[in-house]
């Protein structure tokens, strides 16, 4: 397989977490996040997204550095660091309303909505962000 091919792969393999979350995560706006069982399984979703990106552009970089393509690799790497930070954003924020929510506060639950609405919006952005980019990354022929 050629640097490039490895590079087109490793952008595809990119984008299925991300459409993954963007088909899984509205499924919980039809639970209610008052069940502990549904915020575990909410945060566990949030934890795995960012994770498996941030490893996925990992191997992303690499295949662009191989590929003799340091811009978009640095590009792809902006939107590592990003899925990083905002896993720890994410999580913490997530931790301390499930935390006030299981306190007795009832207005957490409604928190912890926008928060999964923000991380719905968050992926959406990214997914189109990188798909509308793969014709300028790869251009096909002149």
């Amino acid at each position: 397989m050629t640097s490039n091919g490895f590079a087109l792969l490793a952008t595809i393999i990119l984008v299925f977490p991300m459409l993954y979350f963007l088909v899984a995560s509205p499924t919980f706006l039809l639970r209610p996040l008052s069940d502990p069982i549904v915020t575990w399984m909410l945060r566990g979703l949030f934890n795995v997204y960012f994770s498996v990106v941030s490893v996925t552009c990992g191997i992303a970089v690499m295949a662009f550095l191989l590929a003799d393509r340091p811009l978009v690799a640095l590009g792809i790497g902006v939107v590592a660091a990003l899925a990083i930070g905002a896993r720890r954003w994410f999580l913490s924020r997530m931790d301390a309303e499930l935390g006030v929510r299981d306190a007795g506060d009832v207005t957490a639950v409604r928190r912890l909505r926008r928060l999964h609405w923000g991380g719905m919006a968050y992926n959406a952005v990214q997914f189109v962000v990188i798909v509308a980019s793969i014709s300028r990354i790869f251009p096909t022929g002149a």
